[in-house]
């Protein structure tokens, strides 16, 4: 496929045969694995649009198929599934990907992708040169270690969300026969958009420094605040408690969450029991169960909370449990929580 400088309408390659396409990703930097009882329903299924360090597109496939990268591969790959599901092991953790949520592949980290039947995503990919070369401009100073993303990415919440708005919209605009894309200038503004997004707010093993460089000191209620939320997690708290302990005026306070953290007190503190949810159930014992574990953290009404769940995560809570690793119970930061459904149940942020 031919490269432009420019953002140019789809290019397509597609096709029924196995082989095929194992050359075609081959060529490519990755490795193909097609079960014999697959081949013959492969159907791959590619459109996209190319710059030189960056390709918009999307790919799938009809067959359950896997792939690795090869050793010289330096590409970062962003992979949204908009159909179907990817399971992948990145650096040894493995996590289930579905509509809504992306992964972010590093050629730094080991990598293994398992696609299931019918399972189409949209990508984008930057090498490794262009976000490398970003990065330094954005630290003023060279990379002492290669950079390695976090692999998780939530597309239906916070920078997530407008990410994946407009990586749809420029594959909608692209569509156009005189596309503004086009013309090199803006295509390179478009590349340069999206590496600076995901540089600034995708966590990795630079997000520290970069963020000690651009971002302004947290006001101290907002600190108090998210203190006494953190430490108050698994007890019956609302606003009233988390203005007191902040110091400030209620409306001081929900608006310096807005500036600062992109959220409200409340919205604030039903994202982190949630993510105590999903912990605790990544680590669950056998004899523990999702409705006693909901519950300990203040859910009460399985059918909301089973939905906001899947929402957020990306899976259901019976397929985080079924992925679970048991911890020791002698692990102090996996034990039971004082909050019981018999409790008042938490109220809703």
């Amino acid at each position: 496929m031919e490269r432009r400088a420019g953002l140019q309408p789809y290019q397509a390659f597609a096709t029924r045969d196995a082989e095929e396409a194992r050359a075609f990703v081959a060529a490519r930097g990755f490795q193909l694995g097609i079960r014999p009882r697959e081949a013959k329903s492969v159907d791959m299924q590619l459109r996209g649009v190319f710059l030189p360090g960056f390709v918009l597109g999307t790919l799938g496939y009809g067959a359950a198929v896997e792939i690795r990268t090869t050793q010289d591969y330096d590409d970062y790959r962003l992979v949204a599934p908009f159909r179907g599901r990817l399971c992948a092991v990145i650096a040894k953790d493995e996590a289930a990907y579905r509509p809504g949520t992306a992964m972010l592949v590093s050629p730094t980290l080991d990598n293994f992708v398992r696609v299931d039947r019918d399972t189409a995503s949209l990508n984008i990919i930057l090498t490794g040169f262009e976000l490398r070369r970003h990065l330094v401009a954005l630290l003023g100073e060279p990379l002492k270690a290669p950079l390695a993303f976090a692999a998780r990415l939530s597309l239906r919440e916070d920078y997530g969300r407008s990410l994946a708005r407009f990586a749809h919209l420029a594959m909608t605009e692209l569509q156009q026969p005189h596309s503004i894309f086009s013309e090199p200038i803006a295509a390179q503004s478009f590349r340069d958009f999206i590496t600076t997004a995901l540089l600034v707010h995708q966590p990795h093993n630079y997000s520290e420094a970069l963020h000690r460089l651009e971002r302004p000191i947290i006001p101290r209620d907002v600190k108090r605040a998210i203190d006494y939320i953190e430490a108050n997690l698994d007890v019956a708290i609302g606003l009233p408690e988390i203005v007191a302990a902040s110091g400030v005026p209620g409306r001081t306070l929900i608006q310096h969450f807005r500036d600062f953290k992109g959220t409200s007190p409340m919205r604030y503190l039903r994202s982190a029991r949630y993510k105590k949810v999903r912990e605790a159930l990544c680590r669950a014992e056998p004899e523990e169960s999702i409705t006693e574990i909901a519950a300990s953290w203040g859910f009460g009404h399985m059918g909301r909370f089973s939905v906001e769940y899947r929402k957020r995560f990306g899976e259901s809570p019976s397929q985080t449990l079924r992925t679970r690793k048991p911890s020791p119970r002698s692990d102090p930061s996996v034990g039971r929580r004082r909050l019981t459904h018999r409790d008042t149940v938490l109220p809703r942020a």
